[in-house]
């Protein structure tokens, strides 16, 4: 959680009695037979960080350390460090915890946080269950910072929540299935929605996040958990993978630009039933990105280029700043200059071109028929029933994000669209 003010002494003074032990009997971080049967993993084995990393690093030098087989933050994180996470990524899973405060304390688990060096803290992707002592915070709370909230998102039933005090341990769940969201505190349901509906993304371009294009997004990710400047214990951590669902979606509804999001000054609309880019006045690159992350996919676009067709469909994309969109294009382009083709917009360039022969696969003047499909760490384009490329990249493989439509720079292009139609693998 971030809050802009905090006492540097409250919680020195009182984090060695606290935290004096962590184990308070019984047997902890381990499984039982029924446990390992039903496929739950423990993400912390009670004697080392093995599989706990810095956030955005390969090693452990945050100021975390194992103390009576707990995993223990010393408190002496802030806003911008402190962060660990699981060197393994999950997408559809139930996560259980235990935790334990200091007095005011303030804490995190964070889930499907996405690393890049792009995002400087881990909130501006991931999800946060909100752990804080609330009767001894520092400064008043808005209902959005407290305890078991989906942080500035949605807020927990108040009445279904019995928490132990500060020194004493809790127990939390996060059941994230397929977009269904569930959060318990010590054996309760105490809140449940629904991400990427319509309300998921009016609460978040409303709210704190409306300048954090990326959060929560992402369909998989790394689980995190927070040291924001406060002593805090956690054992007993373990999670349950879920299967993933798969669906058919029309990205494109014949009417409007619903589902949509536009970055820059170039033209997208809809006319006689066709989504329409064409070069506005500042002659810019722009983009039409897809509200929602798509990953493992098989899409299909129709496509007529008018005037220049400069353009291209961006694939695990991500909104990096301002109009700049960073992942791999597959090239929308006049003939003879790769349409097809996989072009990297940062870094690499082109990192698959068609040969010379295939340039006769598009159709000038007329629609064309583009199947893209991408799994794993595999594409494959065909252009007209034709294969065009395939494959296999171990950078595309870990990324992730949004399909997005290009206007190049330049002026002068204008491309038809039509049938944008995907189903995700």
């Amino acid at each position: 959680m971030k809050l802009t003010f905090k006492n540097l002494f409250a919680f020195c003074a009182i984090a060695a009695v606290s935290f004096s032990s962590c184990n308070t009997g019984g047997q902890q971080n381990t499984l039982t037979e029924q446990e390992k049967a039903d496929g739950w993993q423990l993400l912390f084995d009670g004697q080392t960080m093995a599989g706990w990393r810095n956030y955005n690093d390969t090693v452990m030098t945050q100021s975390w350390h194992v103390v009576d087989g707990c995993i223990q933050a010393k408190g002496d994180g802030d806003d911008a460090n402190g962060y660990i996470v699981t060197d393994k990524q999950f997408e559809n899973f139930e996560l259980y915890w235990e935790w334990k405060l200091s007095k005011g304390g303030n804490s995190g688990m964070l889930y499907h946080v996405v690393e890049r060096p792009q995002f400087k803290v881990p909130y501006v992707t991931g999800p946060e269950y909100q752990l804080i002592d609330e009767p001894n915070f520092e400064i008043a709370l808005e209902p959005w910072q407290r305890l078991g909230v989906d942080y500035a998102m949605y807020l927990p039933d108040t009445a279904k929540m019995k928490v132990n005090p500060y020194g004493e341990w809790n127990n939390s769940k996060i059941v994230f299935d397929n977009g269904h969201v569930e959060h318990w505190l010590n054996g309760e349901k105490i809140l449940e929605f629904e991400a990427w509906t319509d309300d998921w993304f009016a609460r978040k371009n409303s709210g704190k996040w409306e300048n954090a294009p990326e959060y929560g997004l992402a369909m998989k990710g790394v689980m995190c958990l927070q040291d924001h400047g406060y002593p805090a214990s956690f054992r007993n951590i373990k999670v349950k993978e879920l299967p993933r669902k798969t669906k058919e979606v029309d990205l494109f509804n014949g009417t409007d630009l619903t589902g949509w999001d536009v970055y820059g000054t170039e033209k997208w609309y809809v006319k006689d039933g066709l989504l329409v880019c064409e070069s506005g006045p500042d002659k810019q690159y722009g983009y039409l990105a897809t509200r929602e992350y798509y990953d493992d996919f098989d899409l299909t676009v129709e496509f007529k280029q008018e005037a220049d067709g400069n353009s291209g469909v961006f694939i695990r994309s991500f909104i990096e700043e301002g109009v700049k969109v960073n992942g791999w294009q597959v090239e929308v382009a006049p003939k003879g200059h790769g349409t097809g083709g996989i072009y990297e917009s940062y870094g690499r360039g082109w990192i698959a071109e068609i040969t010379k022969d295939k340039e006769e696969f598009l159709k000038v003047g007329d629609w064309n028929t583009m199947r893209i499909l991408v799994q794993g760490d595999k594409v494959t384009t065909w252009l007209n029933g034709n294969e065009m490329i395939s494959l296999e990249d171990e950078k595309i493989g870990k990324g992730q994000g949004r399909i997005a439509l290009q206007i190049h720079d330049g002026g002068g292009i204008k491309v038809l669209w039509r049938n944008l139609k995907l189903k995700t693998l």
